[in-house]
């Protein structure tokens, strides 16, 4: 079994085996006509079901050849153009290839004795970030597994800085189309989901300010602590951006933390043309950026970004064994003393090896045209009287639903936006989101791939419009 360690006696075989690997993923990436088969969980399972993990194939051939058959025939795709649903865009191949590599090397980011080189990437990384959001000389960050955990930590700094022993006490502001890992996180911190007011939002769904000045005042009236304003640039559902410097000015006159989401937002950092709608940014406390959701890298490369490195410290654990306290007067650069994973892949090479090939304006170019999409799909939306869009994007969301011309029951209006959803899934054709609008059933188009264009939005609405039609014309036939 050795002759399967990485190791200089098997390279060769590791070239062989993952160009094998290779060039079957090229195969299927090539002749991919669509963004799923629309096979079921019952008709999936029992091929899964039946494979015993106990008993190995022992060639990597054949195990490709089951994989082409459990996963790949079947994947979701989602490089192709009629992939619309969540926040996955297409990855860039220096990102891939940054995997390739991180993967074979197997750096561990904690200390500086397993990583070395790669803890300087990923400093390199933070202070290239930070300068682009504006945070100041003082500014810091760590790479983390995505936009919750970096969520989470941000609100457990939050928490530190709020200087209180009665958690009981401590509030966090969010919009009411905030991401759930606000009141998530909330519950792990020990505050309890309750803990969290949720604040308003415009018509374009966007946190009211004068609402939160409210809700912060009387937070201070009843001897409440306002530990955390959490302000979205870029809401899951609508793309959303918060008026960041209304808000910062509203945190520094009531002493409370500013934390902007910009897990989705944060491509604005590398745009050409928009970097003004993330305006204020640079004046918060802390930043949460997924560049595996607008920088087009592969899961997981994301970050939490601080104003003031000595906040940190509120994730600083010392072990004898990993990184005793001697380490940080010898100046021993480790990423543990950061961050709430010990053991953490080197997910900053892939960043690295973009911005190396590609630029930050290559990626800022990428966004700037699925931003110009989203508000070329919007006009198209808006035009088609079967359609009704919510908002205006702000990034490169679409909320929209279809509406019958010659059903006004909103029930069942529901169930045929619901019913168009699952029958376009089923059938492979395209994939797109849902969710919910004061309490009815919209769709949602997350353009997030430079290769989509508006020819497909159109197709995509007409099959959507064909699914409901088709569905509506059941109904009727059923009722009569």
């Amino acid at each position: 079994m050795r002759s399967h360690l990485l190791n200089d006696t098997t390279a060769e075989q590791y070239r062989r085996s993952v160009t094998a690997g290779v060039e079957r993923v090229a195969a299927k990436l090539a002749a991919t006509d669509r963004p799923f088969t629309g096979i079921t969980v019952d008709a999936l399972s029992p091929r899964i079901d039946e494979i015993d993990l106990d008993q190995p194939l022992h060639d990597t051939g054949a195990v490709l050849d089951e994989l082409e058959d459990v996963y790949l025939r079947d994947a979701i795709y989602f490089h192709h153009p009629r992939y619309l649903a969540h926040l996955n865009c297409p990855v860039v191949i220096p990102a891939v290839l940054g995997e390739a590599v991180l993967s074979a090397v197997n750096s561990s980011l904690d200390t500086w004795d397993q990583s070395a080189g790669g803890t300087l990437i990923e400093r390199k990384l933070i202070d290239w970030i930070n300068e682009r959001i504006g945070l100041g000389p003082a500014a810091d960050g760590v790479f983390t597994s995505g936009g919750s955990q970096s969520n989470l930590q941000a609100l457990l700094l939050a928490r530190e800085e709020a200087k209180t022993d009665t958690l009981a006490k401590l509030r966090i502001f969010a919009s009411e189309v905030s991401h759930f890992s606000v009141k998530k996180s909330a519950k792990l911190l020990g505050l309890g989901q309750d803990a969290v007011i949720s604040i308003p939002v415009d018509h374009d769904k966007r946190m009211q300010t004068v609402a939160l000045a409210r809700e912060l005042e009387r937070c201070k009236e009843a001897g409440l602590v306002p530990m955390a304003v959490v302000a979205t640039a870029g809401t899951t559902d609508f793309g959303s951006i918060d008026p960041l410097p209304e808000i910062a000015e509203l945190c520094e006159q009531f002493g409370t933390w500013m934390h902007v989401d910009a897990a989705y937002g944060c491509g604005l950092l590398a745009s050409l043309k928009h970097r003004d709608r993330i305006s204020g940014i640079e004046r918060a406390d802390s930043v949460t950026v997924d560049y595996h959701k607008s920088f087009f890298q592969p899961v997981s490369s994301s970050a939490v970004l601080v104003r003031d490195a000595a906040t940190l410290r509120h994730a600083t654990y010392h072990a004898e064994y990993l990184n005793p306290r001697r380490m940080v007067e010898e100046r021993i650069p480790n990423q543990v003393d950061k961050s709430l994973q010990t053991t953490r892949r080197f997910d900053a090479l892939k960043l690295w090896m973009t911005l190396r090939t590609m630029g930050a304006d290559g990626i800022g170019q990428l966004f700037d045209e699925v931003c110009d999409l989203a508000r070329e799909g919007w006009k198209l939306i808006a035009a088609d009287p079967r359609f009704d869009v919510v908002v205006e994007p702000s990034l490169s969301t679409l909320v929209f639903r279809y509406i019958p011309a010659a059903v006004t029951d909103p029930a069942e209006i529901d169930r045929a936006n619901l019913y168009a959803r699952k029958a376009l899934f089923a059938s492979g054709d395209a994939i797109v989101a849902g969710t919910k609008v004061a309490g009815r059933h919209y769709l949602k188009f997350t353009l997030l791939n430079p290769e989509t264009q508006a020819s497909d939005i159109a197709a995509v609405l007409d099959l959507i419009a064909g699914h409901a039609e088709q569905y509506l014309g059941e109904s009727l036939d059923r009722a009569s």
